[in-house]
């Protein structure tokens, strides 16, 4: 397996493997210590060391961690303990929530300070001018303040099995269409060809 698709399964796999767990779990439900907990919670469980071993060995592989991951990694142990330790779904969903409004509030600081964070994380990915860095992070900033809305709204009105899907299959499509409509600002920003 090359670098490239074993860094693919370290990203993607822990999300897939949620997603398959919870398929075969959602009906069930398990009595621990007296405790009952739902398939969801012990999902949860699994998931969450599950996500810290990947990004252990998404680091060795790669050298480094990025602010995103590392966020990330922080929040889903959080989230996902709280789901745990207090038998609770609802901290679980929250999780993206939560990680959107962060990331959105984090280059929006950027952007009143007329900085581009986003060009600190992303400039060896996308060769872009400063004006293009500017313009893909205010994108960006609303983009994920509109993801946090969504998740709340999501999460809050819909079944479990809705949210799962939003959030394994939504949120995935959102991001991807996300980039696709940059298309323009890329080709009219872009840099590599002016070098």
């Amino acid at each position: 397996m090359s670098r490239n698709a074993l860094k693919s399964v370290l990203e993607i796999g822990p999300v897939a493997l949620f997603f398959i767990g919870y398929l075969l779990l959602r009906e069930r439900t398990f009595e621990i210590g007296g405790t009952e907990y739902t398939g969801f919670i012990l999902i949860t469980a699994g998931f969450v060391p599950l996500i810290a071993v990947s990004t252990f060995l998404l680091w060795r592989l790669t050298g480094h961690l990025s602010k995103m991951q590392i966020m990330t990694l922080v929040l889903v142990v959080i989230f996902g303990g709280l789901t745990v330790w207090l038998n609770d779904e609802r901290f679980f969903k929250m999780k993206p929530t939560l990680i959107y409004l962060i990331f959105g509030a984090i280059l929006g600081v950027g952007l009143l300070q007329g900085k581009s964070y986003l060009r600190m994380v992303m400039s060896e990915m996308i060769p872009l001018d400063e004006a293009g860095w500017m313009k893909l992070t205010q994108r960006f900033c609303f983009f994920f303040l509109a993801l946090a809305v969504l998740n709340e709204i999501v999460w809050r009105t819909m079944s479990t099995d809705a949210w799962v899907n939003f959030k394994t299959f939504g949120l995935t499509a959102a991001i991807f269409l996300f980039f696709i409509l940059q298309g323009r600002l890329f080709q009219e920003h872009g840099t590599q060809s002016k070098d």
